[in-house]
């Protein structure tokens, strides 16, 4: 395995055993704003998948600027992965069924068809992994 590969598998093992992840967007007068989420699933580095409500600030910023960064960490092993890349919001039914979970008809009381129920799409061009005092660059 070449060191390239290593720190992808280690980037791709951190982004799958978070549960939660910072979620950056770019808000009112062009500042950043971070939240942290669930994230639902991940399709390698390439792809992140979230839900949220589609009245949200986040959505909101994203329907004017799609870039976004997410920020994965392990605050044990200090370990941290940065992706950048843009958001994609789908809200249509397929989507929604992908990522429905038990419980979330607490949230959205419409059901899997709720309007206010919405995805959201990650896809990332690059990232940053961050181990040991090593800050790490890739593209993807």
């Amino acid at each position: 395995m070449t060191k390239a590969e290593e720190i992808m598998s280690l980037a791709k093992k951190l982004a799958e055993s978070c549960s939660n992840v910072m979620v950056g967007s770019i808000g009112n007068q062009d500042y950043p704003y971070v939240k942290s989420m669930f994230k639902m699933e991940t399709n390698g580095l390439k792809e992140v998948w979230l839900s949220t409500n589609t009245s949200s600030k986040r959505v909101s910023h994203f329907r004017s600027n799609p870039k976004a960064c997410l920020y994965f960490v392990d605050p044990v092993e200090y370990k941290g992965l940065l992706l950048l890349g843009k958001i994609d919001i789908l809200e249509d039914l397929e989507s929604k069924k992908r990522l429905w979970r038990e419980g979330f008809d607490i949230y959205y009381p419409k059901g899997i068809a709720d309007p206010d129920y919405c995805v959201l799409r990650f896809t990332a061009c690059k990232g940053n992994y961050y181990h040991n005092l090593k800050n790490i660059d890739f593209e993807l």
